[in-house]
């Protein structure tokens, strides 16, 4: 009998809020800002949020952060949308914090009139002064005590535009000495003259996060209001507007959020990356991002394995992401048809093949127990990779040699009979024989081989592009280095093959399937692919090459 998985915190706090009674199903909302492309860290919030609610009777909203209007647009709103589809999530409701901009403007004339609420002409940096110190009080601003109706008529000239940006802003009223800076008179409204992808020129007042978050969730009564720890000094004044607003008691839960080493996920930093064309762009295979993820050709599939396996726990940790390279190995060595493709050809003439070409049957998938089989041309001339011949080869060197017999994969046995070489003592080409008795799946030779090389015909080859992508980042936390963290970018991130040569198989390659290039790695199609050039980009390495360097440098 299989062990029952243990539950998160959260499912806990859950599974007892039903219990009791507090909640007959639950409402979960996963809010991003539209201001960037989603990556890895959403990825896990993608998966709590939306996992909750199908786990448990309820739905979850996406509910887009819109409330700064200098930042954001609607090609963020669509890779969001397209990026929490493609990871196998639908949300019940689509909805926009600029949806309640008209809300929260009552909500926030309400804290005025109940004196919780002042305009403040005070600049960014005497409103920063004024905080005070974790140890020390902040100090009263000179606005704090204006009349109600003072309050109102200012507040109402700062929507009409009377004021420019920066000039004037709504802070509630709480205490200024509070052991919590961020309960010292937090700011609500601030001015920006922008135009707003959604609302277009509308407004020119924004409710800041700390006032648009916590009513959204009471709007659209959200039970279980999830966010990463930073949010912990956020939930008083979460609660606290709730409170005197008298709405729906939205409560917020926090957990922690997981680094990825070899990378960064600040969305400044992956930004700057993009501008700066250290990538190509935000889908760029080497970056974090979902879309990079998926151009490469992770699958939803190992991205929702990965973050079921870092799991939701309430202190922040730093996750190795060979974990995601394991999970996607996983998942691909099921899923991937296995082709040859030839990288670096060293031609190989078999002399004494006399039938012109042969189509010879090889298996898709041996991991998949219905496996189909697909037809390979065999012919006398192939190519194999180059570092698959060492002409004066070490013991135990089970390649070609001189001399020496080898296994063609799904085809005969050969072996090398001459090395033919150009004026300056390179290689060019091998003089080879094959044993007719020993064809693959009836062999009768009763020659046992222990290699067995992966071969193209020369004749059949169909030429692609290889793009080979490795980590970003050298070092494993580049954000916690010294100095400018792309200095630390890996000059070694991306090795591009021009011309490689494929099975014929490959000539009809879809955008939708996995391929695993025996002894290469998993590779999929890049959108790049034209009628003029096919490109594939390797997902992962058949084994964690990183791990041996690891070791290496101890």
């Amino acid at each position: 009998m299989s062990e029952e998985k243990s539950l998160n915190f959260i499912e806990e706090i859950i599974e007892a809020d039903l219990k009791a009674g507090k909640y007959t199903s639950i409402v979960t909302r996963f809010p991003p800002e539209p201001n960037g492309y989603l990556h890895l860290g959403h990825a896990s919030s993608i998966c709590l949020n939306f996992g909750l609610t199908k786990k448990y009777p309820g739905y979850t909203n996406l509910r887009f952060d819109d409330t700064n209007p200098v930042t954001e647009d609607t090609e963020y709103v669509e890779s969001i949308k397209n990026d929490i589809r493609w990871m196998g999530f639908e949300w019940k409701h689509e909805l926009y914090a600029s949806d309640y901009f008209d809300t929260l403007y009552g909500y926030a004339i309400q804290l005025i009139n109940k004196g919780l609420a002042y305009v403040d002409e005070s600049t960014s940096e005497e409103i920063a002064a004024m905080k005070g110190t974790p140890t020390e009080p902040g100090t009263d601003s000179p606005y704090r005590n204006r009349p109600v109706q003072e309050n109102l008529d200012l507040f109402e000239k700062m929507k009409s535009g009377a004021f420019p940006d920066g000039s004037h802003t709504l802070r509630a009223k709480i205490d200024m000495a509070h052991m919590n800076m961020l309960m010292r008179d937090p700011i609500l409204y601030r001015i920006k003259h922008a135009h707003h992808h959604r609302t277009g020129d509308k407004w020119c007042i924004y409710p800041m996060y700390d006032f648009a978050h916590g009513q959204s969730d009471s709007i659209e009564n959200i039970t279980h209001s999830i966010c990463t720890l930073e949010f912990i000094p956020h939930r008083e004044l979460y609660d606290w507007l709730i409170a005197q607003l008298g709405i729906y008691p939205s409560h917020q839960y926090e957990f922690a959020r997981r680094n990825i080493n070899y990378t960064v996920t600040s969305k400044r930093k992956l930004l700057q990356l993009v501008n700066e064309k250290h990538v190509s762009g935000w889908d760029d295979p080497r970056m974090p991002t979902i879309s990079g993820l998926r151009r490469r050709g992770y699958t939803p599939e190992s991205i929702r394995e990965f973050c079921e396996r870092i799991g939701v726990a309430k202190r922040e940790n730093m996750v190795d992401v060979g974990l995601l390279e394991f999970c996607v190995r996983e998942h691909l060595n099921k899923i991937a048809l296995r082709r040859m493709v030839v990288f670096d050809p060293l031609k190989v003439v078999i002399t004494n093949y006399t039938n012109g070409e042969e189509l010879l049957q090889s298996e898709d998938n041996p991991e998949d127990p219905a496996a189909t089989h697909r037809e390979v041309p065999f012919s006398s001339e192939l190519y194999i990779e180059r570092e698959d011949f060492m002409e004066n080869p070490p013991k135990k060197y089970f390649r070609l040699a001189p001399g020496q017999m080898v296994r063609l994969k799904s085809a005969y046995i050969i072996k090398c009979d001459e090395v033919i070489k150009d004026a300056e003592g390179n290689v060019t080409e091998l003089r080879c024989s094959y044993i007719p008795e020993s064809k693959s799946g009836a062999d009768t030779s009763g020659i046992h081989v222990k290699g067995t090389l992966h071969w193209v015909s020369v004749k059949h080859a169909v030429t692609v592009e290889v793009r080979e992508y490795d980590r970003l980042f050298q070092v494993e936390d580049p954000a916690s280095e010294e100095g400018d963290f792309k200095s630390y970018i890996n000059p070694n991130s991306l090795h591009v093959i021009q011309s490689a040569y494929a099975e014929p198989a490959l000539r009809n390659a879809t955008f939708n399937d996995r391929y695993q290039f025996i002894r290469k790695g998993y590779f999929c199609l890049d959108k790049d692919t034209s009628e003029e050039k096919v490109i594939f980009n390797r997902t992962v390495t058949l084994k964690d090459a990183w791990a041996k360097e690891v070791k290496k440098s101890k």
